[in-house]
This record gives structure tokens, sequence and C-alpha cells, in this order.
């Protein structure tokens, strides 16, 4: 497939998801445009960029069906400049996405627990020209990237038993977290909003299947 049959594909993708309701703001619309997911999944499966579903990527970890990414970027609201973490870089889709919609004044730490993946990951974003607003880190994701800290927004794409203390130690004040939490097989998204007094505001948005997050403030294995 040529470079102009992806950009078909994604643009009928695209406006699938904003007649559905899961894109509802310009900037999401035009990150989802933008970012060629055909770059972040494997060679052989390519011609499934476009399709709204989850993708292997190896090491039994998968790329998120576009319509959650696009939800989760809606959910936190993201808008440029600000500092963003998140947790579970897989190939770097997600956060090129990111990227896109904080701009070049606006900072993006990923952490990823596996190496080849990290490194995956960091081939993709310098090829599609992301890497200089994403900071890979290789670490337990369920303990957050204190050095960064505080962020404006958190999102997790991996599934917790519950929201790791970290993270919400690491959220800003007025900030928001996109995370999945629940067991291995029932899992809902939730949005946690870190008011100005420091109190903490929890809202559901819909079912959903990550893969686990393994590590101290998560699963073990």
């Amino acid at each position: 497939m040529t470079e102009s049959d992806f950009s078909i594909l994604r643009q009928a993708l695209v406006e699938s998801l904003v007649e559905e309701g899961v894109i509802r703001s310009k900037i999401v619309k035009e990150a989802m445009l933008k970012v060629p997911r055909e770059e972040f999944v494997p060679i052989h499966l390519r011609h499934y960029a476009y399709e709204d579903t989850p993708l292997p990527i190896g090491y039994g970890q998968t790329i998120s069906a576009p319509h959650m990414v696009a939800l989760m970027c809606e959910e936190a609201q993201l808008a440029p400049g600000m500092r963003v973490l998140e947790i579970g870089t897989g190939s770097g889709y997600h956060a090129a996405v990111i990227a896109e919609i904080v701009g070049p004044k606006g900072a993006v730490y990923s952490i990823e627990r596996l190496a080849e993946l990290s490194s995956f990951a960091r081939r993709n974003l310098a090829r599609t020209g992301y890497l200089d607003r994403v900071t890979l880190i290789i670490g337990d994701g369920s303990m957050g990237y204190p050095p960064a800290a505080p962020y404006d927004r958190i999102i997790v794409t991996a599934a917790a038993p519950e929201v790791p203390p970290p993270l919400i130690d690491q959220l800003a004040r007025n900030g928001i977290m996109v995370i999945p939490v629940g067991d291995r097989f029932n899992q809902i998204l939730y949005v946690v909003r870190k008011k100005s007094d420091g109190s903490l505001e929890y809202r559901t948005v819909t079912p959903c299947l990550f893969v686990p997050l393994i590590g101290r403030h998560g699963w073990d294995s």
C-alpha cells in the first residue's frame, strides 16, 4: 500500500470516529489525522493499521484500538503546552498522538517496562518526527516518573487493580488522569481529577479491556 492509500484509510477512520461521537474536539481530530498509525505497527500488519481494533506488537503487548486512543485523549482534555506522563509506551503511537496535541511547547514522558518495546517505540517516534518532545523511560510504570513531576495529565494504557498512589502523588492540582482499573478481564476506564485543594474526583467512562499493568502498584506478572 502507498502513503496515499494509508492517508485515505486514515481519513475514513477518523471521520467514522467523529460520526460515532468518539472524537469530539478539533485538536484530537487533527492529531488523529496527522499521526500515521501504520508506522507504529509491525510491518506484516501495516495493512490493518486503520481497522478500529488493537493489534499485537510483540512481547504479549498490543497497540490500542484507534477509538480508545482518541477517547482517552478526549477524556484527558489535552491542550498545547501540557506536561503529560504516559504509562505504557508500547509501539509509541499513543505517545505520538499526545505529542501532536501538546505541541512543541509541551512534553510527553512515556514509561515502558520492556526495553525491546521501548527501542521499537524510539525508532518509530524518531522516524515520524516526535522524539523531540517525547522522553522515553524504561521502568515500572506504576511508580510513575518523579523527576519530571508534577504532570498536568497522566494517561495509563494498561489496567491496574487500583489507581497507583504514586501516580496520584505526581498528578498536578487541577490535573486529570485517565486509567483503566479492574481485574484482567473486567475493567472500567476512569477519569480521576485532582481538585485545587488536593481532593480527588472519580468518574467512570466505559468498560474496556487493556493488558495488565505490571509493577509494584500493579500486577505481579
